[in-house]
Formats: C-alpha cells, structure tokens, sequence
C-alpha cells in the first residue's frame, strides 16, 4: 500500500513535467524528467512550426461553434479533423457530459462541424487522463484530414552524453519511440550536432534517408529537419519531438503531431512563448504554490506533508500510509528557502479543507532548519493554524531551529525522527 501511494505521487509530481527520451548509445535508451510548468496546446505548438516554417496540416481554432463552421468552409479540404483542445491525451476515446463521444471527429461534410463542436465547447471532456469530471473544453481546433501512406518519428532533444543537441530518428513512426528501441535497436538514428555550426547538409540528409525517405522526398525531409532545428533554438527548446513525421500519397511530408519541451531558464527572454502558458486545467493550489517556487501535489488523504525534496517527499507519504494514516498532499519546498515561502507554504496548505494535521519533516542539508522554524512560528500565529502540527528538522542549524519552536509558546509536536513524526501525525487525527 505504502508502494502504490509513492508511486501515485510520483505520477501526480510528474504531470507537469515531461520525460525526455535520451539515447545514449545506438541501442541504449534511458529516461530522465525535468520541471516542467509550460503547457502549449497542440494548436499553440502547431502555431510555433508553422512559423517557422515547418510543414503542418492547415487549421483554425474557434471559440464558437459558428466560428468552427466557417473554419471548415474556409479549409476547403477533402475530410476535415475537429479536435478538442485539452491538454490531457486520450481525446480520441474520451466522452463529453453533452453525450457526444470522442474529442476527435473526421467528417467529409463540412456542415457538420458546427453541430460537433456546439456538443464539444463549454462541456467536459473526459479522458482517461482528466479528473473524473472532466476539463471543460474552450477551444477546438479546425484542420485538414490528411492520409498518411508512411509514419516516421524525429526528435532534437538535448543530451548532457554529447554536451548538446542530438537528432534522433526512427523509420518506425506513430508508435511508443521506447517499444521500438527495445525490440529493434537498430531502427534508432542519432545524429550528434555541433551547437555552433548547426545541422549540416550532409547530416539533415543522411537522417532523412535513415528514416526512408526516398527521391525528391528526402530532399523535403532534410530541409524539414533542418527548420525544426532552427525553432529548437528559436524558442529555447529542450526537445522538439515529432510522431509522426509522415509523408501523404500526394508525396509532402507533414509534421503531423509535435510535442515541445522548452528550458524554464529561458522565460526571461522568452515570454511570448510563456506568455501562451494554459493553467486553466492546472490545480489551483498546484499553481498558486508555483509562484512562490513550492511544488505542490494534491493527494487524497487528510494529513499534509511539509517537506524539502522529493525524494524525502515519497519516503514521508509512504511512512504515513504505512501507519494508518492517509496523505492529504506533498508539498517540496525545494533548496534557497526564505521565511515567506515557508508562512506561504502555510496558506497552501491550510487552504484544503481535508487537511486535519499537518506534519513538517525537513533535512537540512543547504536548507537552514532555523529559517524554517521561525517561517513556522509566524504562519502559526499570523494563520491562527486550528490542525495538529507535528514538526521533525534534522541538519543545517537544527538545535538553533528546535529552540525557536520550544519557546514560542506555540502547541506544536515536536518529533525525533521521522517514523516518530508519522505516528504521532496519524495520532492526532485518531485522538480527535
């Protein structure tokens, strides 16, 4: 049991972020993940290929369902795609409150787009990825249908290995890129790129060979790549990563579905792209904690848990479960703490109404326990805190830290270690 919380955690932790597929040799795959708060819509992503440059599907986005029908009269196209614009994946099999099924229609008939998208915008999709009511749906996106005779997929991604960018390419597209990799190593391409002299002819060709691209095809492709590479440094990106990258029976090739990853460091230079930031489908107090630099995970339990680190995030989770008790979230205060995220951290947690105690379990390695403590004592008493606080600080200043919180006349419940924190938690709510 204590597993399953741990590992619910981490998936929770990790739906912001994005996992980055790093080959580090011809035939050995690994995943790594990072921080990720940016999240683009696909027609947003589409948005950045298509200026620069990069061959997409033609498409609208509409708000109306009367915008939605005049976008398809204006594609003028053979079968049309109207597609749901949420951020969780599995739009295709999802169902809406209004009774309509599927965030994904194909249609010949362009007068029916209209009446698709009235049962789409304003109703809740719901995924296999979404919360169980779903993400209300404000935008749709209108494209052309094309046919794809051939799915390859193709990456630029960043990878520490080769200190700097890397193509990677697969001839065996529209599938999982990791299925692949395990079952024909072979079929993995990788193309190291010097950061200062960019994608060379001779490279973007050879990938696009790789793939099987054949004819006038491969020249199309290699100049495809090569204006991918450019929007990769365009934008900051950590990873452009297309699948498929398609070639249709009228011999284009098309990036048919993208995903970005861009470096967080660079939103200071970058704020147009970040400024597309869509937070409506975030948790609110996963996004009011991002403001103070908190990374905050809603759970289901009613203990909070005040932490710094991962890592000693899951271990606590676990712990608690493990003595009965239920975690209501994890909240990481991560390493350079001030006071204020501390008493900020406070307001977080004591905004969920679940929350019946609240156990704080901090190792002071580059975290000052005192800064820790004397943020306690000013949230406790600014917050007028009404739940049971069990505190247990080890490390950087810690006797400094449990002096702080013994004199502060304050009902706090100090613990030895961190079993000792988990059980007098879950003692207190049983207590009541």
């Amino acid at each position: 049991m204590a597993a399953s919380m741990a590992s619910q955690a981490v998936v929770r932790g990790l739906r912001g972020a994005s996992a980055r597929h790093l080959f580090l040799k011809r035939n050995e795959l690994a995943r790594v993940s990072s921080r990720r708060w940016l999240n683009l819509q696909e027609y947003q992503s589409k948005k950045l290929m298509q200026e620069s440059g990069v061959t997409v599907q033609r498409f609208f986005v509409a708000d109306t369902a009367s915008e939605a029908l005049e976008a398809a009269k204006r594609l003028n196209a053979k079968e049309i795609v109207l597609k749901a614009q949420i951020l969780a994946g599995g739009r295709g099999k999802g169902v809406f409150d209004s009774g309509l099924k599927g965030g994904v229609h194909l249609t010949k008939d362009p007068s029916v787009v209209g009446e698709l998208a009235k049962k789409m915008l304003g109703f809740n999709l719901t995924t296999k990825q979404t919360p169980k009511e779903g993400v209300k749906v404000k935008m749709v996106m209108v494209a052309e249908a094309l046919d794809i005779s051939r799915e390859t997929y193709f990456a630029i991604l960043m990878d520490r290995s080769c200190n700097g960018p890397v193509m990677v390419g697969s001839p065996q597209g529209g599938m999982d890129i990791e299925e692949v990799a395990a079952s024909t190593p072979e079929l993995i391409f990788k193309e190291v790129i010097d950061i200062f002299e960019g994608v060379r002819d001779d490279q973007a060709l050879r990938m696009a060979a790789n793939l099987g691209f054949k004819g006038p095809l491969e020249r199309q492709a290699a100049d495809q790549i090569k204006r991918l590479y450019d929007l990769f440094l365009k934008v900051d990106a950590t990873q452009v990563e297309v699948n498929p990258l398609g070639e249709t029976p009228e011999g284009q090739v098309v990036c048919f579905d993208a995903k970005i990853n861009f470096d967080d460091n660079a939103e200071f230079r970058q704020k147009a792209v970040f400024a597309m930031d869509d937070m409506t489908e975030s948790d609110p107090l996963e996004t009011e904690a991002a403001k103070y630099d908190l990374k905050y995970i809603g759970l289901d339990g009613n203990i909070a848990c005040f932490v710094n680190g991962a890592g000693l995030a899951m271990a606590t989770c676990d712990i608690i479960d493990l003595h009965g008790g239920k975690p209501a979230n994890f909240l990481d205060l991560g390493g350079g703490v001030k006071e204020n995220q501390v008493y900020q951290a406070f307001k977080l947690l004591t905004a969920d109404p679940k929350v019946e105690a609240i156990l704080v379990n901090i190792f002071g390695g580059i975290v000052n326990c005192a800064i820790i403590a004397n943020g306690i004592t000013k949230a406790c008493r600014e917050l007028e805190l009404k739940v049971p606080l069990v505190v247990r600080l080890e490390g950087t200043n810690v006797q400094e830290a449990k002096r702080i919180l013994s004199e502060s006349g304050l009902p706090i419940t100090a613990a030895n270690d961190l079993d000792d924190a988990a059980k007098k938690a879950v003692a207190s709510i049983t207590k009541k």
